[in-house]
């Protein structure tokens, strides 16, 4: 099955119209003409003639650069693509008794999946259900990770408990595309406590 192109304004010779109407390259209007004439005025400006609304009585032209004109659509159209970027749910998974190294690897992998516009799941999961009755160091684990991602990133809503898991979801915030730093490591963090209580 073919793909249909977008449908494209007939240009110059292709307008086989008696009389149109004109509008110059300046907006201005030139009045209804014959096409001939119409073609004969956007070739003395070195521009093209474009039929922009065949519907209307007479149809309406204007005498412009077409190759300029789809270029800047084409432009408009990239720039509209890049603004609707779905984002996606990624999802990080870490147990409640989580090595340092690793937490920061979870932590470095969310606030890459933050920077990209992705939305974060942050799942700590109680392996067993005596796990469960320390539901304090979950809440202290999230809240670790919260704060190690929260230049990038904030929750959505209150962490929850589903099943044997802990789950919050983090959002992108909208960061100055300037300042791009990286999260703090749990050593650092530590060690900034450490320069304090000094």
């Amino acid at each position: 099955m073919l793909a249909i192109a977008a449908k494209q304004p007939l240009i110059n010779e292709e307008i086989r119209e008696k009389q149109v109407r004109v509008i110059g390259p300046d907006n201005e209007q030139m009045g209804i003409m014959s096409s001939d004439d119409a073609m004969q005025k956007a070739v003395d400006a070195d521009l093209d003639l474009v039929l922009i609304a065949p519907q209307g009585n007479p149809p309406v032209c204007r005498i412009m650069d077409y190759g300029k004109y789809r270029f800047e659509q084409a432009k408009k159209e990239k720039e509209a693509m890049k603004n609707q970027k779905q984002s996606e749910l990624k999802e990080v998974r870490m147990f409640l008794n989580i090595e340092a190294n690793d937490f920061n690897r979870k932590v470095s992998q969310a606030v890459k999946f933050l920077q990209n516009g992705d939305k974060v799941k942050v799942k700590i999961r109680f392996k067993r259900a005596r796990e469960l009755s320390h539901m304090n160091l979950g809440e202290d684990l999230m809240k670790r990770f919260m704060e190690a991602a929260s230049e990038f990133g904030a929750a959505d809503k209150p962490s929850v408990l589903e099943g044997k898991n802990f789950t919050a979801v983090l959002v992108p915030k909208a960061a100055p595309a300037a300042k791009k730093a990286k999260p703090k490591t749990e050593e650092a963090r530590d060690k900034d406590k450490e320069e304090k209580a000094e």
